[in-house]
């Protein structure tokens, strides 16, 4: 049975990069103290993050921001692991190219959210994408931003990998 944990751990997870040990602290941006009554720090994780509906806080997708956090975390305590989003159904497109990006959201802009997926990419956040989502939608890896890997079936990859022991964050 697949064991559930929510994203929502990681909400808190900005107030921990501040300190790592229980003490008051002033926020930068009201001056208001949190004080830390459970630090927590992780020496060794695999984490995959299932990532099929977005949610968004203004105009970016909500989990962006998360990930962000979790592999800043990991650099910053020398985390022992490896994190990998597996993105399919309608939060697939976040991983298109700006041409196809704009075809599948008829758009001009291009992909506004390529910056921050290739600086995950950068950070060692692996991005995959799912191949029955992708067939399904007619896109080629000539679709997808560089870096971008394609798992055969998003589903099969979940349980692979949690299975191989990695924690399951559902988005």
């Amino acid at each position: 049975m697949i064991k559930k944990t929510w994203l929502m751990f990681f909400a808190g997870s900005a107030f921990l990069a501040l300190s790592t040990a229980p003490q008051a602290r002033p926020d930068e941006n009201t001056g208001t103290a949190l004080h830390i009554d459970i630090p927590t720090r992780l020496e060794k994780a695999n984490v995959v993050i299932d990532m099929a509906h977005l949610v968004f806080g203004g105009d970016d997708p909500f989990a962006l921001g998360d990930i962000h956090l979790l592999a800043a975390d990991f650099r910053a305590w020398n985390t022992k692991g490896t994190i990998v989003v597996v993105l399919h159904g309608d939060a697939a497109y976040l991983v298109l190219n700006d041409e196809s990006y704009n075809a599948v959201r008829h758009v001009q802009t291009g992909n506004r959210y390529s910056g921050l997926l290739n600086e995950l990419m950068k950070q060692g956040v692996q991005l995959e994408l799912c191949g029955a989502t992708a067939k399904g939608n007619h896109w080629g890896n000539a679709n997808l931003l560089p870096g971008v890997k394609v798992n055969t079936n998003a589903m099969v990859r979940l349980t692979q990998l949690e299975q191989e022991g990695y924690q399951m964050i559902y988005q």
